[in-house]
């Protein structure tokens, strides 16, 4: 395990991983979860917070669905990149940057121009980092499970991501939403300091993986066969863009909370950090599930995503946090086992190149439909109903051919 080798980090030299596998995916998890406390934390008021800002439903739809398609598409790049030069470390860390630097700036902000760029900044960062660490915990998982890794990584970032709106809430219901903002760069300072002494604990995660260490090494940049992306992988991105046409933003549902006035603005955060909690949740059930018995374990996330706008855009407060607890465990799936699935699609060389082409097509679809979501929360509540409901009964449609295993697959899959 210490012999000469291409390292995360695009050079050649002897690396030594002092953590195990768990230890890393355990401690990455560490780091995401103050990560999370920061945007997270953020992204449960942006709604309410550009609505002061003279925002109107529609815009806050394309502005926060813009924000997370950036977060999304992006990745069609800096996914290839990581893959063609294995800097999986500093593009990770200069992600993360990026988010905690956005972040505590929108205390400043005084208009939807510049509250706008900052969100978009911050999506930014995610869109930098995420393909090269989910390349690394893909390395992690390749013993313990992926779907168990993925789990883990996700069960400790959204419990930042529970931590985050509480914080955010008990400093809105002080001082208002510059002091919410601006509290998160304590915890962002943190997450840096975290992810630094992660890298030189574990400089080279791909050990962790067997099969990759099996490999012959290959420089950076050095020029590799092409491998094609399996047709199933193609597939499995259509029924994901199907499902996540019709999921909302919270954005568009915190607006909806503060505009009606279903509870006071310091409780908004709260019903966010609910659904962060059932997030958690959700994310340790299904990757349990997923490596038991393939992706049929994502069917869970339709009915979810379909039952959430008659719950979450009610004025009754019962309903809205029942539709809170909703939204969080189908998104805990989507960003947990959804992710898992993709490094089982694709071949291990292409996996960065995978990451990013699939959350593309996640983040187009989500733009849009958050768009048409927001448009819908202000034309007609049963049309917006009628929306949800058609399309995860399509996204339903287009899972029938992904219940025919694969020959390399096996029936679990």
């Amino acid at each position: 395990m210490n012999r000469e080798h291409v390292t995360t980090d695009g050079t050649e030299k002897t690396q030594r991983n002092r953590l195990g596998p768990m230890g890393f995916v355990l401690t990455f998890g560490v780091v995401s979860m103050l990560a999370d406390v920061v945007y997270e934390g953020a992204r449960s008021i942006t709604g309410p917070f550009l609505a002061t800002l003279g925002a109107s439903a529609v815009m806050v739809g394309f502005i926060t669905g813009f924000g997370e398609a950036v977060a999304l598409v992006l990745r069609l790049g800096t996914g290839p990149l990581a893959d063609r030069t294995r800097k999986y470390w500093p593009l990770t860390i200069a992600g993360y940057a990026l988010t905690v630097i956005a972040v505590p700036f929108m205390a400043l902000a005084s208009s939807l121009w510049q509250a706008s760029a900052l969100v978009i900044m911050e999506r930014f960062g995610k869109a930098v980092r995420t393909p090269a660490r989910d390349t690394m915990l893909s390395h992690a998982g390749a013993e313990m499970g992926r779907g168990k890794a993925f789990a883990i990584h996700e069960a400790l970032d959204q419990s930042g991501a529970l931590l985050g709106p509480l914080l955010v809430g008990l400093m809105v219901a002080i001082s208002g939403f510059q002091l919410g903002f601006g509290v998160l760069a304590i915890p962002g300072a943190a997450a840096l300091v975290a992810v630094i002494l992660l890298r030189r604990a574990a400089p080279d995660p791909a050990r962790y993986d067997t099969k990759l260490a099996s490999e012959p090494a290959r420089a950076p940049g050095q020029v590799r066969v092409r491998v094609p992306l399996p047709a199933r992988f193609w597939w499995y991105g259509a029924f994901t863009a199907v499902s996540m046409f019709g999921f909302s933003t919270f954005g568009v549902i915190s607006y909806h909370l503060e505009v009606q006035k279903v509870m006071p603005s310091a409780l908004i955060p709260v019903t966010y950090a609910v659904s962060m909690g059932a997030a958690a949740l959700a994310a340790l059930g299904s990757g349990a599930l997923y490596d038991r018995i393939g992706l049929r374990g994502l069917l869970i996330a339709l009915p979810l995503t379909a039952a959430v706008p008659f719950l979450s855009f009610s004025t009754t407060p019962v309903l809205v946090w029942a539709g809170a607890v909703a939204w969080g465990a189908a998104l805990g799936i989507h960003e947990s086992t959804l992710r898992a699935a993709v490094a089982d699609l694709v071949p291990a060389a292409t996996r960065g190149t995978g990451y990013g082409i699939f959350t593309a097509i996640y983040g187009v679809a989500w733009l849009a439909g958050s768009t048409i979501i927001g448009a819908l929360y202000s034309a007609s509540l049963t049309g917006l109903f009628i929306f949800t409901v058609t399309t995860q009964f399509v996204a339903l449609i287009a899972f029938i051919p992904l219940l025919k295993p694969s020959p390399a697959q096996g029936p679990a899959t």
